[in-house]
């Protein structure tokens, strides 16, 4: 297939595009800086600087995975509104673009994201339970509602709502490591809070299952089928790396470094992918310790 992926040079859509490559499909990204992506990416894949440069190549398949990160930083109103538009003028010019070919796509494959949710607690989540209604759960709501509108040029449209993603060279990782290395890592806030987790391989061949089952649409909880707590996965990463892990961060002190957005580290979801493991998909590592082995073992090999 020809396959057009936002965000392909990125943590998820660089290892993605390889997996894609490997498998036949002819590669076609977005990227603001064409000679830098190239460098990230397999031979012969096609990039263009906008989603519209690509009409003429008439995508058989599409996948959405462009955002600023979330993550990062105090939420100013600026920051807010970039994350929004960062999501939904992407997607909505995919939506465009799918109106304007001849023959649509047959699939959109859409990120979207645990904060989906919102903070539940111990309630066990599945694509069934509703919207939460903070500024991160309004802002899935908008991206999944953007992408949706491909179903009126008859795309089939799956949307992943994608857990912490786990491997070495980057994501939620890549972030903790330092911290915990030097013995630094601790709790945040009390630690009962979940993190739907998933290792960054299986992130991509759910994306791939997507992709080639044809009945599958709708919603998806992108995340392995064990959630732990954040205290869970600071005994997990600690134990791993053979460090203490004792210094918890106060709620008050994430508060006041980052504001609103310390309610990402502080809230969660016990998130479950009960669609996926329906469909059929099985995980490779749906334990943590199975994940961590997996990408520290690689490490050192």
């Amino acid at each position: 297939m020809r396959i057009l992926i936002t965000g392909g040079s990125g943590f998820v859509g660089s290892l993605l595009c390889q997996r894609l490559h490997e498998k036949g499909h002819e590669l076609l990204v977005v990227s603001r800086n064409p000679g830098r992506a190239q460098a990230k990416l397999p031979p012969r894949t096609e990039i263009r600087p906008e989603i519209h440069n690509f009409a003429e190549n008439q995508p058989e398949a599409i996948v959405n995975l462009a955002g600023d990160s979330i993550a990062e930083g105090r939420w100013s109103e600026a920051k807010k509104q970039r994350l929004i538009d960062s999501r939904i003028e992407t997607t909505n010019a995919l939506v465009e673009l799918c109106r304007q070919l001849k023959q649509p796509p047959r699939c959109l494959i859409s990120g979207s994201a645990m904060g989906y949710y919102g903070d539940r607690g111990d309630e066990e989540i599945t694509e069934q339970s509703p919207a939460g209604n903070e500024f991160i759960a309004e802002l899935c709501q908008q991206w999944e509602s953007a992408a949706q509108q491909a179903e009126d040029y008859g795309v089939r449209v799956a949307l992943v709502r994608i857990g912490l993603v786990l491997d070495r060279d980057g994501g939620s990782l890549a972030k903790m490591l330092p911290a915990f290395k030097m013995g630094l890592g601790g709790t945040l806030g009390s630690g009962k809070q979940y993190m739907p987790w998933i290792h960054r391989e299986d992130l991509i061949r759910l994306i791939v299952f997507l992709l080639e089952n044809e009945k599958l649409d709708g919603p998806f909880n992108a995340s392995a089928p064990n959630p732990v707590t954040n205290a869970e996965f600071t005994r997990a990463l600690a134990a791993k790396l053979s460090r203490p892990a004792i210094l918890p961060v106060p709620e008050l002190a994430l508060k006041l470094i980052f504001g609103e957005m310390s309610r990402v580290l502080l809230t969660g979801a016990k998130m479950k992918p009960q669609r996926l493991q329906e469909s059929g998909f099985e995980f490779k590592y749906p334990e943590l310790e199975q994940a961590l082995s997996e990408i520290f073992d690689k490490q050192t090999a």
